[in-house]
């Protein structure tokens, strides 16, 4: 048997472990620079396997393990994300998470609502089947498993941003870096890729506007933030569509939550909104900064009211790397067309998530991909979405995750040692 042969026959030996391991996790769904039970999981096994370097504690919680192959190479990383989301599940599952924890000071349900615990399970995997076969592994592979990609808890610190402040990619650091998600939006088992920017940058908006709080049955008497806000609101959605270039790359400002007043008949002092914002590609990202400034203190200075405008920089734009990319491809194809279940894959478009696999793509070249989990009755338009209450996972397509995976550190590895 040839390697690649080797690594399909132990993934298909060890689906039924891999599941288990996800239902265990999902079951025990931990927040951001809280996932102590699953990192204690995630160490314990890599050092059950022999891992040459085990280091726990890296930005909190989160574990990098090094497995040394048998002949000299280059070194590969792989990462998964570990953390859940503060959602309370809804979906009838012998393994449903009942869990519930604090989150920025609310008592909230917890649920793996965006799949880190397949993520977990399906690296744990591969980290099973590349121990197996480390005598044939040309180089070094680095398993990186990495909390709170959702953000961090305010004012805390946490995910890629950290770890790699911490040294992840250092000691070795590696040529490459492959990272995946499973995703509602393709059939089980497909892989979804696409070279260049590939999820959006993600930024947190803030604006609150100051006014002079009057009887609501006399405004003129006042200052109105309410009426200001509102203005401010219509005024972003030009920036957008009457002042980017929108043939380059599209963009997306929204304001999602607005507050403002306590009784009908008084206008407030102030009212605070905040929003996203997201593009694919920084210096439209810089321009997109710059107008919703401008726009948000134009209007309230003609309204007579003032503004503050607070843009927090959270994740840049993910970006897989072009030579990487058409390098893996070929890995990618040959997954998706063999196994006990080939579906294909395909190239998808540009997503207005975000993800901070991102960070690790300006230190290293990088390829982030997608692996389908909606069961085949489903229609992937309809089902429900990542970080639902009710996202549910075809457990059939974990099994390409860990093939996928474990070929592209194999195949990388092998292709840099030429």
């Amino acid at each position: 048997m040839t390697l690649a042969d080797r690594i399909d026959a132990a993934a298909a030996a060890l689906e039924a472990q891999v599941i288990a391991w996800r239902r265990d996790l999902h079951a025990h769904p931990e927040l951001g620079n809280r996932e102590f039970r699953t990192a204690a999981l995630v160490a314990e096994h890599l050092r059950a396997l022999g891992f040459d370097d085990v280091k726990t504690g890296v930005a909190h919680t989160g574990v990098v393990g090094l497995l040394k192959g048998g002949m000299p190479g280059s070194v590969v990383a792989l990462r998964a994300d570990m953390d859940a989301l503060p959602v309370t599940e809804e979906v009838e599952l012998p393994f449903a998470s009942k869990a519930r924890a604090v989150w920025n000071g609310e008592e909230v349900g917890v649920m793996h609502a965006c799949g880190h615990d397949c993520h977990v399970a399906i690296l744990m995997g591969v980290a099973s089947i590349l121990a197996g076969l480390r005598d044939d592994i040309p180089g070094s592979v680095k398993f990186i498993f990495q909390p709170a990609e959702e953000m961090p808890p305010e004012g805390e610190e946490g995910g890629a941003a950290l770890m790699i402040k911490e040294g992840v990619l250092e000691n070795p650091t590696p040529g490459a870096i492959f990272g995946l998600h499973v995703t509602s939006r393709q059939p089980a088992g497909v892989i979804g890729y696409r070279p260049g920017p590939t999820m959006a940058s993600s930024d947190k908006l803030k604006i609150t506007v100051r006014g002079k709080q009057t009887h609501g049955a006399a405004p003129w008497l006042g200052v109105d933030p309410i009426v200001t806000s509102a203005q401010i609101v219509l005024g972003l959605q030009t920036i957008v569509s009457r002042t980017l270039d929108l043939n380059r790359e599209p963009a997306v400002v929204t304001i999602g939550a607005i507050k403002g007043g306590v009784r009908e008949n008084i206008i407030p002092d102030s009212v605070e909104m905040r929003g996203t914002i997201r593009s694919f590609d920084e210096g439209m990202r810089d321009a997109i900064h710059e107008r919703v400034t401008q726009l948000a203190e134009g209007i309230a200075t003609a309204s007579r009211a003032t503004c503050q405008v607070c843009i927090t920089k959270n994740y840049p734009v993910t970006r897989n790397d072009p030579v990487l990319t058409e390098q893996m491809v070929p890995t990618l194809t040959r997954v998706a067309s063999t196994g006990p279940r080939p579906m294909g894959i395909e190239v998808v478009p540009k997503a207005t998530g975000a993800e901070d696999f991102s960070f690790f793509q300006r230190l290293i070249p990088g390829l982030f991909f997608f692996v389908g989990v909606t069961p085949p009755e489903i229609e992937p338009s309809k089902a429900y979405s990542n970080h639902s209450p009710r996202f549910v996972v075809d457990e059939r397509g974990l099994e390409v995750g860990v093939r996928a995976l474990a070929h592209l550190a194999v195949d990388y590895l092998a292709a840099t040692r030429r």
